[in-house]
C-alpha cells in the first residue's frame, strides 16, 4: 500500500492509502507521496535520513500545492513576501529568523521577525 494525493487545480484535495491497482481505478489525478519524505529528503522508521530516494520533496497534505513541472509537493505561502527554495521546497522568509532561542513571529507589515 502506498499514499496518494488526489490533484485539483495544481492543490492536494484527499491523500489516501490504497494499492496501486486500485488508484488507477479513481477517477481524477492521482500522485503517489511518501509520509517519510519531507524538505527534499526521505526519513527512515527512526526520524533519520536514511539515503533513500526522496519521493517529491514533501508529503502531501491537504490544501498543499502540485508543481507538476518539478513533480514536487509542497505547502501553501505562508505570507506573500516569501519564496520557495529548492531542492528542500519549503517557504522562507526575506529574512532569516532569529537565532539563541525565544519565540517568534513574522510580522508581515513590517516585514521583519517580533518576539512572541
Amino acid at each position: 500500500m502506498a499514499h496518494y494525493a488526489r490533484i485539483e487545480d495544481g492543490r492536494v484535495a484527499a491523500v489516501i492509502v490504497a494499492e496501486p491497482d486500485i488508484v488507477a481505478t479513481l477517477p481524477g489525478q492521482w500522485v503517489q507521496t511518501s509520509y517519510n519524505t519531507r524538505r527534499g529528503v526521505h526519513h527512515g522508521a527512526d526520524g533519520e535520513p536514511d539515503g533513500a530516494p526522496a519521493l517529491r520533496a514533501n508529503y502531501a497534505g491537504v490544501g498543499h500545492l502540485y508543481d507538476a513541472g518539478n513533480d514536487v509537493f509542497y505547502p501553501p505561502r505562508p505570507f506573500p513576501s516569501w519564496s520557495i527554495a529548492a531542492p528542500e521546497w519549503v517557504w522562507l522568509p526575506p529574512t532569516p529568523r532569529p537565532t539563541g532561542g525565544g519565540i517568534y513571529a513574522w510580522d508581515e507589515g513590517q516585514q521583519t521577525w517580533r518576539s512572541a
